[in-house]
């Protein structure tokens, strides 16, 4: 239950005075339904007036307030405007202009011989002064004014004279920020901060207190996650070696040093009863396969069952002959089931893994349908995590007695800063080195205008026996699921003419083609069969063809610096040198140009990564967009970077000194939770 001081904040938009149906509407329309909504609606600008008692202080283009007599109307020529002649003080002439069919109605409430205060630009017009749409202030006009992101039927007036209300019933609360913290930037009381982010135009310790806030409620209801989580009843795996020496024994290269951590990391968390929860995020190419397999046959070698979840078909299929691969000549009872999988032959791998006689079960969301029952799930990977829900992260931590261990893996870079506040409820593991054979990939830019020359120089790639892909963007740059039926016609129409004149050696892919067409045509471009794949981004992760030393990215500037990292990485995987052509359009926007800058300037995820949150925002690099997690109301991406560690480390002394949410400062921290929604969040959130 909220705490009843709080209900004020959380009344309806509509009991503030004043505010009836239009404006409910208008108010929706921007988000805003209830009071706190409206406190944490910011100025985006803010406008000034300078007060002036003759035009001899004008300056062209800047807004004035000034008082004036009115000498003369001029009505209308054709389309032109309805004039007013104007006089200040000392005889200065301005003319007031109305546009419109309503335009005559000045005449009326500005009358000959009438004295009035007007505010506008000021211009020149043929040498004279003019005033167009002139506001009519009753009272003096602010020197400087909030202007608010508006929707029709709502000015920023309007908006300002809500906050004022609205800023009267904010209740006096308890300080939740550590005092030495507090003392230190210099920030101001929670209520005082709205009042001058609305009020002043220098406000930025307020808005910076205001965003701590956000961020300290984010990071508090991912430390109360992790203290949950620990209480937990999970159990303690630990491995034999059985199966993990041999491993290791038979790969032909040794694990990096970030490998051998990140092993040791997921093993130690394994051996304690508590669940873990560990996100093991890598560059691409970085190793994290084997890491996971090894997470698996610990689990495997402790009597348990384990899971690697992929987010679709491709990248399962990819995973399930990477390990089969792996494994070969070890006793491990491989298992793959997709939504693919029907009637005879999904139940029989179902009845053997109830059964036991599934060591590792790879697979996509199907995994952990309702129907699929393990014997004994101990550990699950989930790869790629962010394509995944909360709800469906809950229902395979159901598919055991006891939580099963997580670890979750990305193949995006991931700053820290994105890490803390997207995944804080997770210990991390970071795989930084590049494993041996991996090769750099010699990133150009080349204009698609130059198209000819770059298909003479895939005829004589093709002509050596080596493979290459040709990527095309969607028509819908936002439709990463291809959901909309003619998203992949550019890489369709692209085949089609590269088939032309490559003939059968081409091969499509793209996510509306059905599936056993697609595993054909994936297939015969692993085999060897196809020497050139076209597909959209569906190959962004998993693929592995060693053969294939040749990148091209049609329509480069369409995508993002994170999303070009990872088809770059498709190649660079065997013996032989690679490169990857950026093909770029003729107009680019100055990010546009940034981010291929970037992609020629390092083949550093990590690096890169910091550069795409800069350029895109967290919610795009996170592939979030489209789920509903924009990220932070009132934090910026600048200020998540700057305050987020902050945020952090005071929500850990929280819980670690000072009682957690039943001390005094506790206390406080709770309404705090509560005005940033993260109570209902608690339980649940992140699927804990």
């Amino acid at each position: 239950m909220r705490p009843e001081r709080l209900n004020p904040l959380f009344a309806a938009a509509a009991s503030l005075p004043g505010v009836g149906p239009a404006a409910v509407r208008a108010l929706e329309r921007l988000d805003i339904s209830r009071v706190r909504d409206l406190l944490f609606h910011f100025p985006a600008g803010w406008r000034h007036t300078r007060a002036i008692t003759s035009l001899a202080q004008a300056v062209e283009g800047a807004r004035i307030a000034l008082r004036v007599h009115v000498i003369a109307h001029e009505p209308s020529r054709g389309r032109g405007p309805f004039r007013i002649l104007a006089e200040d003080d000392a005889g200065g002439s301005l003319m007031l202009a109305f546009f419109g069919p309503r335009a005559h109605g000045f005449a009326q409430r500005l009358p000959v011989g009438a004295t009035v205060l007007v505010a506008g630009k000021a211009e020149l017009w043929n040498g004279r002064w003019q005033m167009v749409h002139p506001e009519l202030p009753k009272g003096a006009m602010p020197e400087a004014e909030p202007v608010y992101p508006l929707t029709e039927g709502m000015t920023s007036r309007r908006i300002a004279t809500l906050v004022a209300t609205a800023l009267e019933r904010v209740p006096p609360l308890a300080e939740w920020i550590e005092p030495s913290l507090l003392s230190k930037n210099g920030w101001p009381g929670f209520a005082e901060s709205l009042a001058q982010i609305h009020g002043r135009e220098d406000s930025a310790l307020a808005r910076d207190r205001l965003a701590h806030d956000e961020l300290f409620a984010s990071q508090l209801a991912w430390a109360l996650v992790r203290a949950k989580r620990r209480r937990a009843r999970g159990r303690a795996l630990a491995g034999d070696g059985r199966l993990t020496r041999p491993l290791l024994d038979g790969l032909p290269w040794r694990l990096t040093g970030a490998q051998t951590q990140a092993v040791a990391e997921i093993a130690g968390d394994m051996a304690r009863p508590a669940a873990m929860l560990r996100l093991l995020q890598g560059d691409v190419g970085s190793g994290k396969t084997v890491v996971a397999l090894m997470a698996l046959l610990i689990a495997v070698e402790a009597g348990t069952q384990g899971a690697l979840l992929a987010p679709t078909d491709l990248l399962a299929r990819q995973h399930h002959a990477t390990l089969e691969k792996l494994l070969d000549g070890l006793p491990v009872r491989l298992g793959f089931l997709s939504g693919r999988d029907k009637g005879k032959t999904r139940q029989a791998l179902l009845d053997r893994l109830a059964a036991g006689e599934i060591d590792i079960l790879v697979g996509t969301h199907a995994i952990f349908q309702e129907a699929v029952v393990y014997r004994d799930l101990g550990l699950a990977v989930v790869d790629e995590q962010h394509r995944f829900g909360v709800a469906q992260r809950m229902m395979l931590a159901d598919k055991a007695e006891r939580p099963p261990h997580l670890l979750v893996m990305t193949a995006t870079p991931i700053p820290r800063s994105l890490a803390l506040a997207h995944f804080g409820e997770m210990d991390v593991s970071r795989l930084a080195e590049r494993p041996p054979g991996r090769q750099p990939v010699d990133t150009r830019v080349v204009p698609l205008a130059r198209l000819e020359e770059v298909l003479e120089a895939l005829g004589r790639h093709l002509a050596t026996g080596a493979q290459a892909y040709w990527v095309c963007p969607l028509l819908d740059a936002g439709a990463e699921d291809e959901a909309e039926p003619d998203a992949a016609a550019p890489a369709v129409a692209r085949a089609a003419m590269l088939k032309a004149r490559f003939g059968d050696t081409v091969a499509l892919v793209h996510g509306k083609l059905p599936g056993p067409a697609r595993d054909a045509e994936m297939a015969r471009f692993q085999r060897g069969e196809a020497k050139l794949l076209v597909a959209t981004t569906v190959i962004e992760v998993g693929v592995d063809v060693p053969n294939a030393s040749l990148m091209l990215i049609e329509a480069a500037e369409r995508f993002g610096l994170a999303q070009l990292h990872q088809l770059r990485g498709r190649v660079g995987r065997g013996t032989a040198k690679s490169v990857c052509l950026l093909l770029r359009g003729e107009k680019l926007s100055a990010a546009a140009r940034e981010r291929l800058k970037m992609m020629r300037a390092t083949d550093d995820g990590f690096v890169i990564a910091e550069a795409d949150l800069r350029l895109r925002g967290a919610g795009e690099l996170l592939g979030t967009r489209q789920s509903g997690d924009q990220g932070f109301q009132v934090a910026t991406p600048e200020q998540v970077e700057r305050l987020l560690p902050a945020a952090d480390a005071d929500a850990r002394l929280l819980m670690s000194r000072d009682g957690g949410l039943e001390g005094q400062r506790g206390a406080a921290a709770r309404l705090l939770l509560y005005l940033f929604e993260k109570d209902a969040a608690v339980a649940t959130l992140r699927g804990g």
